[in-house]
């Protein structure tokens, strides 16, 4: 598996008025790297996720991604570079109500021009590793909310993403159902060597992460881990 950097941010500021809500970031991701950032609400976690997904633009500072500057590209090349090359998942799953699990988890694919059977295929192949082949035909009001989350975890998955963005993707769930869900999208995320970066404020989330980070007050700092 190439290890190489595929993600970094350099002396990122982000401010919101004359508020700073990320100061002075220093980040760097490796190709099937789990990075996981932990922090109180209001710490700035959420705002630099967007900043690295290339949702917000930073105030000062620069975000690379594959060796190139998101500043230097214009709105529709910063939504070709989401749609095609990043990921995201979302506490809440976000499905599109009006469309079935399987159309919800091909979505990636049909944006990008994919063929609807060829997409479909494919998400179906995806569900089925998470366990979700029997309900590939349902609306998600009729799947609960670890199904849901889980079709959200296919969605981002299922176009191979070099990066992964994932905002408490397990932060609406039961605890044994967080466990579940974290564990099966990791451990996909890591056998395609799709990076991620985690966002949450749950310890245990973040202890399955290869390297964690905490955010205070717009600051990222990294954490050691104590040997065992």
């Amino acid at each position: 598996m190439n290890t190489s950097e595929v993600l970094s941010a350099k002396g990122v500021d982000l401010l919101y008025g004359e508020t700073t809500a990320v100061r002075n970031v220093e980040f760097s991701l490796r190709r099937g790297q789990v990075a996981a950032i932990t922090g109180q609400s209001g710490s700035g976690k959420s705002s630099l996720l967007y900043c690295l997904a290339g949702v917000l633009p930073v105030s000062r500072g620069e975000v690379r991604f594959d060796g190139q500057s998101l500043g230097t590209l214009n709105d529709e090349e910063l939504s070709m570079l989401r749609r095609e090359r990043f990921g995201f998942v979302f506490q809440y799953g976000e499905l599109l109500p009006e469309l079935t699990v399987e159309e919800n988890a091909a979505l990636p694919l049909r944006l990008a021009g994919q063929r609807k059977a060829e997409a479909l295929a494919a998400a179906g192949e995806i569900l089925g590793r998470l366990g979700l082949a029997d309900l590939r035909g349902r609306r998600p009001s009729q799947v609960s909310g670890g199904q849901s989350q889980r079709v959200a975890v296919a969605r981002a998955l299922v176009h191979k993403p070099a990066v992964i963005f994932a905002d408490e993707p397990t932060g609406s769930l039961d605890s044994s159902n967080a466990s579940s869900v974290l564990e099966e999208f990791l451990s996909l995320a890591r056998s395609q060597g799709t990076a991620v970066v985690l966002v949450t404020h749950d310890t245990q989330v973040a202890d399955r992460a290869d390297d964690r980070y905490v955010m205070c007050d717009g600051v990222l700092t990294a954490q050691v881990r104590e040997a065992s």
